[in-house]
């Protein structure tokens, strides 16, 4: 199997002979977006018809003049929408390889914490919720939205972002907590054989990798609500892959998590 990710690696880097430029352009677009109702009114999804389609969460930030600034950084984008749309791109296409799900290829969508749409789709995914915030309706949409049934995955944070991860989570799920997974979870076997969480970061950050959890009724017997993926970026791998810029065997590890993490959310 790991011989079959390779090849459908090299079958996705032959579409990104301008991925920088497209990478730009992309995010370019988005930023104008992001000062609309992007996903909110429907202009950036995809119609719903059934099949698998990834969906990424959209939280509100400020803005300034130029580009948004958080902690410092001034950036283009927002956070919510780091490696939009090349990461999930890439990743459903190996889902259509690999997998008998056949996804949505052709987009995707971003909705809101609150959008009654959101219930539509099984999995979601967030970036950066170093940064999140939410209100309380959010609040309340999203943790209806989890202990009905949805999986979602939260990915590129890590040091002292989890201070305000942490936070938003208690008021998500006041009453659950946040559990380290360890390898022998079945989400780390949900399709690919996982046989060591010991990831290496996306620039080489030098933090260990951890993966958390919350359990319905804090069981670690019962379904998992949720994986987050702290210190670690398996979103940038997926966005990058097709590019030469990151080792295929590091994109490979971040495919096989992200395989599992869909399969995991379609089955439990």
């Amino acid at each position: 199997m790991r011989t079959m990710v390779l090849a459908v690696g090299l079958v996705v880097a032959a579409a990104g002979v301008s991925a920088a430029v497209a990478v730009r352009s992309e995010r370019a677009r988005l930023a104008a977006q992001s000062h609309r109702s992007v996903g909110g009114d429907g202009a950036a999804n995809v119609p719903y018809d059934g099949r698998f389609t990834f969906v990424r969460l959209r939280y509100p930030m400020g803005s300034m003049e130029g580009g948004f600034e958080f902690w410092g950084r001034r950036r283009r984008d927002p956070p919510w929408a780091h490696d939009y749309p090349r990461a999930e791109r890439n990743l459903v296409r190996i889902l259509d390889e690999i997998t008998t799900l056949r996804p949505f290829l052709d987009g995707s969508s971003i909705l809101s914490l609150d959008d009654p749409e959101l219930y539509k789709y099984p999995i979601a995914y967030m970036s950066e919720p170093g940064y999140w915030t939410l209100t309380d309706e959010e609040a309340v949409g999203l943790r209806g939205y989890l202990l009905k049934g949805g999986f979602l995955i939260f990915d590129d944070f890590r040091g002292r972002h989890w201070i305000n991860f942490e936070a938003q989570m208690r008021r998500v799920l006041p009453d659950h907590r946040l559990i380290e997974l360890d390898v022998s979870h079945p989400v780390f076997h949900a399709f690919f054989e996982i046989e060591t969480l010991d990831f290496v970061q996306f620039y080489d950050r030098g933090l260990r990798p951890v993966f958390y959890g919350i359990f319905e009724d804090n069981d670690p017997g019962k379904r998992l609500l949720l994986v987050a993926n702290y210190n670690n970026d398996i979103g940038e791998y997926w966005e990058y892959s097709d590019t030469g810029f990151v080792p295929i065997d590091l994109s490979n590890e971040a495919y096989k998590l992200g395989v599992n993490y869909i399969v995991y959310g379609m089955t439990h």
